[in-house]
């Protein structure tokens, strides 16, 4: 059984083992492949693993041997699963593995601009406070999250999770989901649309997946239906939200301020308009990355090849 991961830099930078992986079969790693490279790489293998790197209807034609995909990731767009069903092909990928990640990453964000904590400790070390004439100082203002509301997008795994953490600081929760399942047992709850979601919230929340539907969601027209002073969080996809549109409404102080941990090009182009936005926090896609989150990953990523190897592929998305 010979196996291929295209791109296994980002998952494992060298801090974790392919051994589980080795036991199924023949492996070789490569930490990036470009699109040209993707055929030669792969065109004898039986099984290929893809993170980030694209598996079209052109290029399965091109892979005879190949009888498996495993995606290193939840979120499986860069495979034309359809294609791979129609030759058979089963394509998994990897749930729930960064739930605890992501939900980190979601308040670290918010957190940041709810106390600016970075800006306070630079000035700290700018020797603003040894400098000041009274026992404490600060730059920038600070608030609470009790009392206060989070709408969230996409009301899976994650977004529940966020509600979960969202209610110990003592917030009220709004859920806007495709399917609404019951939440009977939230007393600070309640289902409602996206417009009243952006309308009503004091921080917005997307933990949707891609689609036609949700692509370009977060636009000019409905950033301007939320409240001036309400922060905007993005650890879903990049491409839910347009890119110039909410750096327009942050320079334009349509909206209070966002925290975004994704973009709708990755790697981004230098002159992307987000980086120049006022009070938007970037991060490099990292929310699902936690050491432990990748170790999780990779055990799952053990037990969907087994399943598949034994007649019983687990996670399949096609």
């Amino acid at each position: 059984m010979k196996m291929v991961v295209l791109d296994g830099y980002a998952l494992n930078p060298g801090d974790l083992s392919w051994e589980g992986i080795r036991q199924f079969g023949e492996l070789t790693v490569y930490d990036r492949t470009p699109p040209e490279r993707i055929v030669e790489r792969a065109k004898e293998a039986d099984i290929v693993f893809t993170n980030k790197t694209p598996l079209p209807q052109s290029v399965l034609d091109q892979l005879p041997s190949l009888k498996y995909i495993g995606v290193l990731a939840t979120g499986y767009n860069i495979v034309d699963t359809e294609a791979a069903k129609a030759k058979g092909i089963p394509v998994t990928n990897i749930p729930g593995y960064g739930t605890h990640s992501v939900v980190q990453m979601v308040f670290a964000l918010l957190l940041e601009h709810c106390m600016h904590v970075q800006r306070h400790s630079d000035a700290v070390r700018d020797l603003k406070w040894a400098r000041s004439k009274d026992w404490c100082f600060w730059d920038f203002p600070l608030q609470e999250l009790s009392g206060k509301t989070m709408g969230i997008i996409g009301f899976g795994s994650i977004g529940q999770e966020v509600a979960n953490v969202a209610t110990a600081f003592g917030m009220q929760i709004m859920g806007c989901s495709r399917t609404r399942s019951d939440q009977s047992h939230r007393k600070n709850f309640q289902w409602v649309d996206l417009p009243d979601l952006l309308s009503g919230s004091d921080v917005v929340s997307i933990h949707c997946p891609l689609t036609r539907d949700t692509q370009g969601m977060i636009n000019q027209k409905s950033l301007h239906t939320m409240k001036p002073n309400a922060f905007l969080i993005n650890t879903s996809r990049g491409p839910v939200v347009i890119d110039q549109d909410l750096a327009d409404a942050l320079n334009d102080g349509v909206i209070a301020g966002a925290g975004i941990d994704v973009l709708s090009v990755e790697p981004p182009s230098a002159d992307n308009p987000l980086f120049t936005a006022k009070n938007c926090l970037i991060t490099p896609h990292i929310a699902w990355s936690a050491k432990e989150a990748r170790v999780r990953l990779m055990e799952i990523l053990e037990q969907n090849v087994a399943g598949f190897l034994q007649g019983n592929p687990v996670n399949v998305v096609n």
